[in-house]
C-alpha cells in the first residue's frame, strides 16, 4: 500500500466529518460552525451552536464509531471463519440487540431503556451462540455458524412476537423505525456505548496477527503454536462487543461489515495487520456519508438500513465483478 493511500484513508473521515458539520436542511455556514467549535474566534447564535454541537456533532462522532465497529467486526469475523460472505450480525448480536430495543419499547414505551437494553441482549445472543456451538464441548467453525443461525431464528421470531402485541399507534412505528436503523435521537448522554465500541476496536487491532494465523485454519494455526480456542474466543468476544456497542446506538444498519472488509482487501490486501486499519477508516468515513445523506435527502430522514441496502448491494456486485469472485485467500 502506498503511503499517499494511507494518508487519505486516515484523514478521510475527517474531512467527511468537518463537511457534514455544516450539511443539512438548516443552512450553517463553515464560519459559524468554526465560531460554534471554538467560541474563542468568534460569536455565533445560539441556534447555530445547538445545531452544530447538539444535533449534527453528536451523530457525527456515533457514526464514525458505528460504521469503524460494523466494519471491523465483520473483517474479524470473515477472517476467522475464514468466509467472505459472513457479516457483523453472524452471531445473533443484531438480532439479539434487536429484540432488547423491542422490548425496551413495549414495556417502558419510552426511550431510556432502548440503548442498555439492545446492548445487553446483543452480549447475549452471542453468549447464546457461544453455547449452543460447545453441543460436542468443542467449538468448531461451523458450530459457531450454525448457533449464530439458530439463536437468530429465534431472537427474530421473538421479535415478531412483540410487533403482534405491541401498540399500534405509537409502540409498533417505533419499533419496526428502530429495526431499520436511524441515529436521529443519539446524543452526548448515549456515549457510553462508546465504552465497549472503544474497548473492542482496540483489542480487535491487538489480534491482528491472531486473525491472519486463524485465517489459514484450526490445523495450520495450532501447528504455529497458537492457542486457538483462547484466541478465537478473544476476537469473538472483541467484535461482538463493538458490534453490540454499535447496533445498541444505530440500530440493525446491514452490509456495512460486509461490504467494507472486501473494499478493504481491494486496497490493503488479506494481512490484517494492515486490513483491520483501513477497514475501520472506510467505516467510519462511510457511516458519517450515509448518515449525512440520511437527515438531507427528504424532509424526513431516511433510515440507515434502508440507505446501506440500496448503496452496499449494488455495489458489492460491483466489487464481485471487478474481482471474478477473487481477492480472497483460497
Amino acid at each position: 500500500m502506498k503511503k499517499r493511500t494511507v494518508a487519505l484513508l486516515i484523514v478521510l473521515p475527517l474531512l467527511l466529518a468537518a463537511v457534514s458539520l455544516f450539511i443539512g436542511r438548516y443552512t450553517v455556514t463553515p464560519s459559524d460552525v468554526l465560531h460554534a467549535l471554538l467560541p474563542f474566534t468568534g460569536e455565533t447564535t445560539i441556534e447555530n451552536s445547538a445545531v452544530v454541537l447538539q444535533l449534527r456533532l453528536p451523530r457525527i462522532i456515533a457514526a464514525a464509531f458505528v460504521g469503524a465497529a460494523l466494519a471491523a467486526s465483520g473483517t474479524a469475523f470473515q477472517g476467522v471463519f475464514h468466509n467472505p460472505l459472513v457479516s457483523s450480525g453472524l452471531l445473533g448480536v443484531s438480532a439479539g440487540a434487536g429484540f432488547g430495543a423491542a422490548l425496551a419499547i413495549v414495556l417502558f414505551s419510552s426511550a431510556w431503556a432502548t440503548y442498555p437494553f439492545a446492548f445487553l441482549f446483543g452480549i447475549l445472543a452471542v453468549l447464546l451462540s457461544y453455547w449452543v456451538a460447545r453441543i460436542y464441548k468443542t467449538v468448531p467453525t461451523i458450530m459457531l455458524v450454525l448457533g449464530g443461525t439458530i439463536v437468530s431464528s429465534i431472537f427474530n421470531a421473538l421479535i415478531s412476537l412483540l410487533k403482534y402485541v405491541a401498540d399500534a399507534d405509537r409502540q409498533l412505528p417505533a419499533i419496526v423505525y428502530w429495526l431499520m436503523g436511524s441515529l436521529s435521537d443519539v446524543g452526548y448522554s448515549d456515549f457510553w456505548a462508546l465504552i465497549p465500541i472503544g474497548a473492542g476496536l482496540i483489542a480487535l487491532l491487538l489480534l491482528r496477527w491472531d486473525i491472519n494465523v486463524l485465517s489459514m485454519g484450526d490445523k495450520q494455526a495450532k501447528s504455529l503454536g497458537v492457542n486457538v480456542r483462547r484466541s478465537k474466543t478473544a476476537v469473538i468476544a472483541a467484535a461482538a462487543l463493538a458490534t453490540a456497542g454499535a447496533v445498541c446506538l444505530s440500530g440493525v444498519v446491514g452490509w456495512v461489515g460486509l461490504v467494507i472488509p472486501h473494499i478493504g482487501r481491494l486496497l490493503a490486501g488479506n494481512d490484517n495487520r494492515r486490513l483491520m486499519p483501513v477497514s475501520i477508516a472506510i467505516g467510519a468515513g462511510f457511516m458519517i456519508a450515509i448518515d449525512t445523506i440520511s437527515r438531507m435527502i427528504t424532509a424526513s430522514e431516511v433510515p440507515l438500513g434502508i440507505l446501506t441496502a440500496l448503496i452496499g448491494a449494488p455495489f458489492f456486485i460491483f466489487l464481485l465483478k471487478k474481482t471474478k469472485g477473487g481477492g480472497w485467500r483460497e
